[in-house]
């Protein structure tokens, strides 16, 4: 009876193993669309309870995202938790924004200019759409934190270093800060400095790339360093 049910309980995470597996056989990329329960069933000779099941384990280990109402997704940064070095837990907010000013210095530009290298067609296409997604919602006076943490996801991914994507939580962990910080004074500098990187990317210059993410890090880091000094 114990062995029955130890095997009952490893059947989700053998199928979670097949699923990863699919995900590598077929290539598929972070975003994209997995096929649904039925035809994973199917596929995988398993019932629709255990595939199910399996895709709560592999959402809670970030592996895939679970859209209601559209699907199941390859997440962002698959096998990353959302905060995996507990910047959370880090009380001084504006000491973590410095800190990680200094962190994307060193990384970002580096990645933008293996960006405009490496890019094929749809990772310009989709770093292009964004850009221009951030524009608009800036422009409109709307939030845009999760497109400008999209854009540059996208970037990252499109260095095609495999190292990269395990980094990103670090850049995404520090936009919402960064934005908060800065009270959304940057606009006309978002815009312009996020275009100059795009369109340095589809002209496949990195070393454009790299100096205009440098330059949109120092926009940050002035006016961070302005409100510092304005509340000293």
């Amino acid at each position: 009876m114990m062995n029955s049910l130890s095997e009952e309980k490893s059947l989700p995470q053998k199928i979670s193993e097949d699923i990863i597996a699919l995900i590598l056989e077929e290539n598929l990329q972070p975003g994209d669309k997995l096929p649904n329960e039925t035809i994973l069933s199917e596929r995988l000779n398993a019932g629709r309870s255990s595939v199910r099941e399996a895709m709560k384990l592999l959402a809670s280990r970030n592996i895939v995202t679970v859209r209601q109402g559209s699907g199941t997704y390859i997440a962002a940064s698959p096998g990353m938790v959302e905060d995996p070095l507990g910047f959370i837990f880090i009380d001084n907010k504006q000491k973590l924004v410095q800190d990680l000013l200094e962190v994307r210095f060193l990384l970002e530009p580096s990645i933008a200019a293996m960006a405009a290298t490496r890019a094929d067609e749809k990772d310009i296409k989709k770093i292009t759409t964004l850009c221009d997604e951030v524009e608009t919602l800036l422009k409109n006076h709307e939030d845009h934190t999760q497109k400008d943490i999209d854009f540059h996801t996208a970037i990252a991914l499109s260095s095609k270093n495999v190292v990269v994507p395990r980094l990103i939580p670090v850049i995404n962990s520090s936009i919402p800060l960064f934005v908060e910080t800065t009270r959304g004074i940057l606009r006309r500098e978002t815009i312009e400095s996020h275009r100059e990187i795009a369109d340095a990317i589809a002209c496949r210059d990195p070393l454009r790339a790299q100096d205009a993410m440098y330059l949109h890090l120092v926009y940050n880091r002035k006016r961070i360093q302005m409100i510092k000094k304005d509340s000293e």
